[in-house]
């Protein structure tokens, strides 16, 4: 089963970070990403921009609102996340509970995510592997 690793800290508290506590910390992400990348369990990650560059759309009757920075005023703001292959919750979360984050101020937050294969394939055809995770709001 697939597993969205969301991983959520406070940006500001992030960027006051420098020299050797910054450098330690992104062994310790290297650390992390090459040994799941070597057990099989990593199908993915990435590392998100800052919110001050992200924007936030909705279409309410027909129209299109566009807004700077995310949905949720929150302290702490989603960072970038792991798409993990695990055969459980409980996994899923041993292998979330080894993040940086997870042992800092911060958290992670591990969310199953099922590919819609055939929208995929409808929306892209031609494109094996392409899988979307959708999330709704209400």
């Amino acid at each position: 089963m697939q597993y969205l690793l969301l991983i959520y800290s406070g940006e500001s508290r992030q960027h006051k970070v420098d020299g050797p506590e910054r450098e330690k910390a992104l062994q310790e992400f290297r650390a992390f990403t090459r040994s799941i990348h070597q057990s099989g369990h990593l199908l993915g990650s990435n590392e998100l921009d800052l919110t001050s560059k992200a924007a936030t759309v909705r279409v309410r009757d027909g129209k299109r609102m566009v807004t700077d920075g995310p949905f949720a005023e929150t302290k702490e703001q989603l960072g970038g996340y792991y798409l993990i292959e695990a055969k459980d919750r409980e996994e899923a979360i041993t292998i979330a509970a080894r993040i940086r984050q997870a042992s800092s101020r911060s958290s992670v937050s591990p969310r199953t995510g099922q590919p819609l294969k055939s929208r995929a394939e409808s929306l892209l055809p031609g494109r094996p592997g392409i899988s979307i995770i959708a999330t709704t709001t209400n």
